[in-house]
Formats: C-alpha cells, structure tokens, sequence
C-alpha cells in the first residue's frame, strides 16, 4: 500500500507538471495561428488511448502510459520523427513556416509554465501555510546560534548577520538556504566590528553527511525558559514546569538555549543533571534533577520564543516565492556543475522515477505534495532549457542561432540533432532508472 501511494503521488505530479509544461507550448502555438495536431495527457503508445476526441484541427486525449505527455505542433522536429509530414511542402499553419522570433517563444513557452507554476505553488505555500516569517532584525536582537560545523567555518554564537553575498537579508529563512550552503559570504557585526565569513562550496555536503537535527545555522540565541512540558517524558517526570528557568545543566551555566540543545543532543541515550529557577510570587525557587534523554536527544520541553513574526500577504509570499524558486534552481545550477567538474557522483545526487516517488513518500500530505511538486517543476524548467537537442533548450539554442546568423538550419540537421538529443535522454532515463533500483536493492 506505501508503494502504490508513492506511485500515486509521483504519476499526479508528473501529471500536472507535463500538462502546465505541455500546455504553455499549446497556447503559445495558438496564439500565432500554428496548428496543433494532438494534445495529449500520458503517452498513446502503440495508438492505445484511454480517451480521445477531435476539436478543429486538434486531436485530444489520454493515453495510457503514464510516463509524460506531448504536444505535437504542425511542421516541427519533434520527437515523433513524422518524416513523412516535414517532407511536404511547408504550410502556413505550421510551425517551420512561422519567423524565428514566434517559434522561440514556443519553444520556451513549456520552461516558462514551469517556472511560473514553481513560483505560484511557493507563493501560495507561504501564504497559505506558513503564513508568517522571522525577520533577520529580530534575530539580531540577540544574534544567531552557530551550530558546530558553523562555528568550524567561523561564525560565532551572537553574531549578527547584517548581508549575505553583500546584499541585506530580510527574511531569516533565507540564512538557511541551500544556495548558501553551497558556498557564499555571511557579512556579520561581531563586537561591534563587521567581518566576512566565507562559506565553502562543499559544506553542504560535509554537512550532511553529520545527519544531525542541528541546523548549520538557527534562531536560538536566547534563553532557555520552559512554555511547555510533554507528558510522559523525562523532564515532567523530574519536575519540570511551564515558566521554569534553566540556568545550569552538568555544571554549565549561563547557556543560550541553542547551546543547551546542542549539549542535550549529544547526551542522546544518556542523562544531564539540570538546574532551574521556579518564580514563586516573590521568592524564587532553585531545583534540581538528573533527567533522562531519550535515543533522539529529547527531554521533552519546549521553550518560550521571544521573537515577534511577520505575517505574509499576498504582494511579499509572490517576492519571497519568487526568490525560493530561483535560489532552488541556482542550488540545482550548482550541483550540476559539480557533476560535471567531478566534484559530485552523479549516482549520489541524480533520482529517477523511483527516487522521485520515495521522496514525495508512503503517506500522502497534501501540503507535502505541492511543496514537492513545486520543486519539481521548477527542476523541470532548469532542465529543460538545458541547449542540448531533444530538450527545450536545443531547440532554443538552434531559434537564437539562427535569429543572430539569420540562417536556418537544414531539416536534415535538426532530425539527426534531435536522434542525438533522444539517444542521450534515453541513456540517462536507463542510468537514472538503474542507480534507483541499485540503492533500493544494494543499499
């Protein structure tokens, strides 16, 4: 049942992706009078159909295979290969026959879907769901807590972070972004004088690889005073209260709440003694107790956050999507690159189908699925308007040739190109494939 769950979700978030995707290419075809032949949800291999119908010019349907879908434009060099219908003469519905500024804008009208929906679901996530955000001044308030490998890096518990990459930061959530991670400069006040922190390109790797709950950097810079007790775990047992004060724990004392965190998780399957201060009207209480710490590092508490949020609107969750989508596709520019220089296993950091379907997961989350869908689709954008031939981007690669040279290439040019592009594609759809079943099964 988790498997067919995860099937699900994938072939539904492909769904959409391959319709939006599909879609941008019909109404840009449209729009300059070029004839669509068929639009179709899911692959009619074999002519095997689920449902079609005729409207016009255009044949609509669903297949039944459920790997994608296409939109087969009049006179283009598609993946279908209709030989037979490009050696007709060309007519003026069809694509071939349109000025190269037109056929540019089809070609990237698919990449341009993606790259808006990406941001719509972004937006709409934050608007939604989080509905509120932690502004970098008030962090600054009390500073930022560095985790230990932050710390490696430079940074110190209390810094204020005032740029990153030499632009002012608003939003603290963008602190913790993966572009950063990948390598960048945190510009922070210290003591009153500011210094630069200059962030490896392969941290973020490194970092991974802990597998701790810690983030590189966070927002726990303040004290540990107790809002809430969990029943049945160890620190209610000890005695523990709402409003209670830790001041001391194995002897250390005056901790930010992210340093007690920090000592508490590494004291994973063992015990801390603690020491709090209980307000009693006028006089205060000092106690004391070993508590337990579960096999995650948990105790069972959580503390009192002093900082005020900010709500989204409508008008900031589209710039802050806007600015998620595209530091995501810069960190996915990134990863690609260190693929290519050697840096990066591409049998480490490229998922298929199988991989994709692991990640949305066993249980379907609604808010989960479009945040993955999201990614995706803006993945699907970057991918696609990559100049190899097969993809979006060859054909737009070919149209930007051709408008700047004002030369068009041969039919016979463009079919042997896009047999490259499709053998390529095909090879990394088998790779992608194989390193997902050799994980599941090797792994």
């Amino acid at each position: 049942m988790n498997g067919l769950t995860m099937a699900l979700q994938l072939i539904l978030g492909l769904s959409v992706l391959v319709f939006i995707h599909e879609l941008g290419h019909y109404l840009a075809a449209r729009m300059f009078g070029i004839r669509v032949d068929k639009f179709y949800l899911f692959f009619d291999a074999w002519g095997v159909k689920l449902l079609s119908f005729k409207i016009g010019k255009t044949e609509y349907g669903i297949g039944w295979l459920p790997l994608g879908g296409y939109c087969k434009i009049a006179g283009m060099i598609d993946e279908s290969l209709d030989k037979e219908a490009m050696a007709k003469p060309a007519q003026k519905d069809e694509y071939r026959s349109k000025p190269a500024w037109q056929r540019f804008i089809v070609v990237i009208a698919g990449v341009v879907m993606n790259l808006v929906l990406g941001i719509a679901i972004f937006a709409a996530l934050l608007l939604t769901q989080e509905k509120s955000y932690l502004s970098m001044s008030e962090v600054n308030r009390t500073g930022i807590y560095a985790s230990p490998m932050a710390r490696e890096a430079g940074l110190q518990n209390g810094d204020k972070i005032i740029a990153i990459n030499g632009s002012t930061v608003e939003r603290f959530a963008d602190v913790q972004s993966l572009r950063l991670m990948m390598g960048g400069t945190i510009t922070v006040l210290r003591d009153g004088i500011e210094q630069k922190i200059v962030i490896s390109d392969t941290l973020y790797r490194e970092f991974a690889k802990k597998k701790t709950n810690i983030k590189f950097i966070d927002a726990l810079n303040y004290s540990p005073i107790v809002d809430t007790t969990v029943p049945e775990m160890s620190a209610t047992a000890a005695g523990l209260r709402n409003g209670d004060s830790i001041i001391s724990v194995d002897g250390m004392t005056g901790l930010t709440f992210g340093e007690f965190r920090e000592h508490v998780l590494n004291s994973a399957n063992d015990s801390i003694q603690a020491e709090w201060i209980r307000q009693n009207g006028e006089n205060n209480s000092i106690m004391t107790a070993k508590i337990a710490v579960d096999s995650n590092g948990y105790i069972g508490i959580i503390v009192k956050n002093p900082y005020v949020l900010k709500n989204y609107n409508l008008w900031n969750s589209i710039g802050y999507g806007t600015r998620d989508a595209f530091d995501l596709i810069i960190a996915n520019a990134r990863g690609l690159g260190k693929i290519f220089s050697g840096k990066e296993k591409a049998t480490e950091s490229l998922q298929g189908p199988i991989g994709i379907a692991t990640i949305y997961g066993s249980q379907w989350v609604w808010v989960r699925f479009w945040r993955i869908t999201g990614m995706l689709s803006l993945i699907l954008a970057f991918m696609n308007i990559l100049p190899i031939p097969g993809l979006d981007g060859g054909h737009v690669l070919f149209t930007v040739t051709e408008m700047i040279t004002r030369r068009k290439p041969s039919d016979k040019f463009l079919e042997s190109a896009q047999k490259v592009g499709m053998f390529l594609l095909i090879a990394l759809m088998v790779f992608v494939i194989g390193n997902d079943l050799f994980k599941i099964f090797f792994k």
